[in-house]
Parts: C-alpha cells; sequence; structure tokens
C-alpha cells in the first residue's frame, strides 16, 4: 500500500515539476530576448570624423577615437553627410582587433551642426 500510494505521489507531483520546468524555461527565454534588444538600442554620441579613410566616432573635447563606424542598411557614404557634426548613433558594439570597437550603425541622429560641447 505504501509503494501505491509513494507511486500516486510521484505521479501527481510529476506534472508540477514539468509545468514549473517550461515556466523556468520561458522566463530564461524571455530574459535573453530582451538582453539582446537592450544591446540593439544601444548609442553612443560624439563627433563624426575620418581618419586614414575610416569613419570614426571622436569624443568632442578631447578629440580622441571613442569608435570605428561600420554603416548597417545604408552606404558608408552616408556617414559623410555627418561629418564634423555632433551626433547619437544607434546600433550594437562589437570588439575588434584595434585599440577601439566597431560600432555597427543602424541610424544616425544629429544633435549639432558642429562638434563641440554643448552650449548651456
Amino acid at each position: 500500500m505504501r509503494s501505491g500510494l509513494a507511486m500516486l505521489l510521484a505521479l501527481s507531483i510529476s506534472p508540477l515539476m514539468s509545468a514549473q520546468s517550461v515556466a523556468a524555461h520561458e522566463q530564461e527565454t524571455s530574459k535573453q530576448k530582451n538582453a539582446s534588444k537592450k544591446v540593439d538600442s544601444s548609442s553612443l554620441t560624439g563627433c563624426i570624423d575620418q581618419h586614414d579613410g575610416q569613419y570614426v566616432l571622436i569624443h568632442d573635447r578631447t578629440r580622441s577615437t571613442i569608435a570605428n563606424l561600420e554603416a548597417v542598411g545604408f552606404p558608408t557614404e552616408g556617414f559623410a553627410k555627418h561629418l564634423g557634426q555632433k551626433v547619437t548613433v544607434r546600433g550594437t558594439a562589437s570588439p575588434s582587433g584595434t585599440d577601439h570597437p566597431v560600432f555597427k550603425v543602424r541610424a544616425v541622429e544629429k544633435i549639432s551642426d558642429t562638434c563641440g560641447p554643448e552650449q548651456h
């Protein structure tokens, strides 16, 4: 009788454990999707410049390079109209073999026609 009760108890708990496992998996999948959305929505602000034929984003005060820019969904020449402007670029960063990350730009938003700190 005891083994029958133990079997009945095990069978009734088993579906609950499976439901909990599925719920945990769905929650983890949701977290991963949200994390990838956060990466996709990253942005950098600085000035567009050109070094050795490569478009780069530089710091508006120090003029140091923040990232090398790579166009995604538009021609690289699209950066030319923003040369010398302060902008926010939206996209994703990826490490590169150089000192600066490559920022894969999906959109460019102009902040100012000139490159420099904001005037208050």
